[in-house]
Parts: C-alpha cells; structure tokens; sequence
C-alpha cells in the first residue's frame, strides 16, 4: 500500500489524560502555595516564573521525562500549554540554571514548609514511618559524588540519599542527599527530627527501619520519643552467640520458625528484645537472611538462614515479624522513584541544586500517590510507567468555542464512559482529603 505524508496545523498531544493530573493540581491549590513559600526568584525579566518551572517540570517527569533532556517533551506541546494556561515553556537548560538557584537554607526551608502544608491537608493519623537509604550511582563530577558502599557498581562516585516514607499512604516525606562516602547513620538524627517537624500534629505508631540504622543511640533516641520500633539488626558476635543460645522456636510454616530472645550489648544500658526467624534452606531455597557463619562447624546453623530484629513492640513474634514484611513496600518506592521518576538522573554539578531537583520529583511522586488513591481507587497499585501509557498517554487536540476551549480526546468507545468516570471522580475530588490509614 502507498503512503502519503501530509503535515496539519492542528495541535495535537500524545498526553490528553495530562487533564486529569492538571484539575488534581489545580484543586489542592498548590499553585498559590508556591508563590508563597519562598521559593528563590529569577532576576531576569525575561525569566520564566518559578510556579510555572516547578509545574512544567512535574508535567514532564510524568509525561515520561527522566533526566534535563528529556524535559523538552512537553516544551512543543502547545496543547498542554493551553491546558495549563501558560504563554511559553521552558527549555531543559531553564530548569537547570533555577535549580542551581537553590542553597541548603533554601532547600530546608522551601521543601519543610511545601511538605508541611502538603500532610496537614490530609486527615490521617496513627502512620507508619519507613525510614531508609539509597544508592544512586554518579558518572561525572558531581558535588558530593564519592566512592563508598555501592554493591552494585563497585568503585563508582554515588550519592547516598536518606528518605522516609508513610507506610499506608505509599508517600514520601523527605528526602536528603547526602554524600556518597557517607554512613547510613549519618545526620540520622537531624534528618528525623525535621520529619518529624512536617509531620507535626500526627501521630506514628510505629518506625521501621533496615539493618543500616541499627545502632544503640538511635534506639535511645526513639525511645526517649516514646516511639514504637522494628529495626533489623546487625550480625554482631555477641548476638550470634545470643540467637545460638536460643533453642525454643515456634513453627510458623514449612520450613519456617520464629523465637525471641532478651539481649544487651556492652555498650547499653538495658536489655532490648530480638525477634529470630529461621528458615530452612533445604525447603525454602529463595529464603532471605544470613547463615550464621560463626558456627559453619555446626551442621543446624547450616541448613538455615536468619533474619533478626529489634524492637519495643510488646505485640507477638509473628505480629511484629508480620508488620516488619510490610516494609518490603518502601523498597518498591524507591525502585520506582528511580525508575519511572528519574531520581538518579536529574542531577547537575551543583549538590544542592541537585536535592532541590529531586525533592520536587518527590513532591511529583506524591502527587501521583494522592491521585491513584484519590481517584483511581483501584485494587492494583500501577506504577507510573503503566499508567502513563494506560491513562495519560491519549492522543487529543484542543478547539474552541466561544470563550470555551475543549480537549477532544481520541479514545476507543468502549474506553470513554471509564475516562469520563475518572473525569467525575476528579471534579468531586476535595481538598483537605481524608486517607485511610489502616490501625494495627
């Protein structure tokens, strides 16, 4: 068959579920919010406004954009441009040069205020707290950028973010870079402190964290703040000697068992309780944990593997095991952040100018989590990258009646009463919103 190419003047975009995502935005009123939280301003007359960079930038990163480059895919969109009500858009190299704007004052102040506001707006209480560390791996010469623990790309300068988490809400609520020669415990203290601080007013009912922030002054410190903890511990020797002495399990399943047992390491004051669970190896091949390796002489450490933890829960073995399981989901947010989100790729030279980045991909994040769970409602939690091409992902073009600009959406029949019910599940969308959270 013959082919024939034609241009039209029609404007088009491949993103028309984009409106979905613009009415969520325009009904938290986060636009007023940016103008007045202090965000750094641009000197040019000619500069682009800072509400308009920081939307454009979340429009693009769920439209598909995973590094600076990328950020042009909506700049020749002139559909979206009218849906947004914006006279130009920026190009990739505006939203490096704000960014760079950003200093760590800024930074602290800017992201502490817009988180802040963002969960006081949700009537949630009694949360879970996931706390954890990342890796993101650096190829230039970025500030920062060391070479540290990187099991991955052994070797290689990274960056070695800290992130907390909302367990029932699958958000996050802060982010700091940080150096990639830097301990997991490192500024642990003043990075809770200001998570705490934005969620000011709520109450946690539980922290968990992994192995990497297992110390005795941070359980101090949460205990002090009457805060309830899971944390994995460390394989010490003196705990190996503890779980081996530990003889009365209780099965769980096949293959699996579960004990608990009182410990105190030297340098503490008290003893704290360890939850041990143990699965047989020749049952459970895929069984995660340790082997104790201390006792390799011993064929019973051998046919196991050992998973440990702390805690001041007074609940049961397998209440508290069951509710540390849960924390497998902060794992697949930050898979996400960096696979559909671009959190190891938006950085530039400037440290700081590269956390402001990835705190509004974190903000970017939020707002999709709000709107899947706000308006989707669906038993499946789907990732950006599915829905991006299952619902924002809709050829449309945009005419005018009167006064009135209308998006035609080009969408198979079958597919248009399920839009249009999303499209009514956005309109009667309130802010304040109540989320459930989920009581133990």
């Amino acid at each position: 068959m013959d082919l024939k190419i034609e241009f039209t003047d029609k404007e088009i975009t491949p993103w028309g579920g984009m409106i979905l995502m613009k009415e969520i935005i325009r009904r938290t009123g986060i636009n007023e919010i940016l103008q007045n939280i202090g965000l750094p301003v641009q000197h040019s007359n000619r500069g682009y406004s800072p509400v308009q960079l920081i939307i454009t930038f979340w429009v693009s990163v769920l439209s598909g954009a995973n590094r600076y480059e990328h950020l042009e895919v909506t700049r020749h969109d002139r559909v979206i441009r009218k849906m947004f009500g914006w006279k130009k858009m920026a190009g990739h190299k505006s939203f490096q040069r704000y960014f760079k704007k950003f200093g760590q004052a800024d930074n602290q102040r800017v992201f502490t205020s817009l988180f802040s506001w963002f969960y006081h707006q949700m009537h949630f209480d009694n949360y879970t707290l996931d706390v954890d560390s990342t890796i993101v791996t650096r190829y230039g010469d970025q500030q920062g950028a060391k070479k540290g623990y990187n099991p991955r790309k052994p070797g290689r300068n990274s960056h070695h973010p800290l992130v907390a988490f909302i367990g029932e809400l699958r958000m996050a609520v802060n982010f700091w870079l940080r150096s990639g020669n830097t301990h997991t415990t490192n500024n642990i203290y003043g990075f809770m402190e200001n998570t705490f601080e934005r969620l000011r007013g709520k109450r946690i009912r539980l922290l968990r964290a992994d192995s990497g922030f297992y110390d005795g002054k941070i359980l101090e410190y949460l205990e002090d703040r009457t805060t309830n903890y899971i944390i994995a511990a460390k394989f010490y020797r003196p705990l190996k000697l503890a779980m081996a002495r530990t003889k009365t399990y209780l099965t769980l399943d096949d293959g699996i068992e579960i004990a608990e047992t009182l410990h105190k390491s030297p340098d503490w004051d008290r003893q704290r309780r360890f939850i041990i669970v143990r699965q047989e190896i020749s049952r459970r091949p895929k069984a995660t944990g340790k082997q104790l390796r201390l006792f390799g002489e011993e064929e019973i450490y051998r046919n196991y593997r050992y998973s440990l933890f702390v805690t001041n829960l007074s609940l049961p073995a397998k209440a508290v095991w069951d509710l540390y399981r849960e924390r497998s989901d902060a794992e697949n947010r930050i898979k996400e952040l960096k696979e559909d989100f671009g959190v190891d790729s938006f950085n530039v030279h400037d440290f700081f100018a590269t956390e402001a980045a990835l705190n509004w991909v974190i903000m970017a994040h939020n707002l999709m989590s709000l709107f899947r769970q706000a308006v989707l409602k669906t038993a499946t939690d789907h990732r950006l990258k599915t829905l991006r091409y299952k619902l924002f992902g809709i050829g449309s073009y945009m005419t005018q009646h009167g006064n009135r600009r209308i998006l035609k959406l080009a969408l198979a029949m079958k597919r248009r009463s399920w839009f249009m019910g999303l499209w009514e599940r956005t309109n009667l969308f309130h802010w304040p919103v109540i989320l459930s959270v989920e009581k133990p």
